[in-house]
């Protein structure tokens, strides 16, 4: 086996001085010409964003003469402290699920 693996090493080292010859011939070669970019065709103008409504405790108390006051109704089931959120026609609480609708109009 030894006399396989000494053949076997004996091309590769051939090889070698054969790819850095080709190495040397092809460094010369110019490089490759640019070609003519197409004109960049312009888009319209993006539409501006909307600005969402303020989060937080401002949506949720308001400060009338000296007292605190809820702008949103707290849950019957959870308590005070989970305040339900307003979806047109409901107040649905987040923390349970409990929905109260809101009297029709008319």
């Amino acid at each position: 086996m030894s006399k396989k693996a000494e053949k076997k090493e004996a091309p590769k080292k051939a090889e070698e001085p054969k790819k850095e010859a080709k190495k040397a011939e092809s460094a010369p070669v110019e490089a490759p010409k640019e070609e003519a970019k197409p004109a960049k065709v312009e888009k319209a103008p993006k539409p501006e964003k909307k600005k969402k409504e303020e989060k937080g405790v401002f949506t949720l108390y308001k400060i009338e003469s000296d007292k605190v006051v809820r702008l949103r109704p707290t849950c019957e089931r959870c308590g005070p402290g989970y305040f339900m959120a307003d979806h047109g026609n409901r107040y649905t609480c987040g923390h349970c699920g409990f929905t109260r609708y809101k009297p029709a109009k008319e």
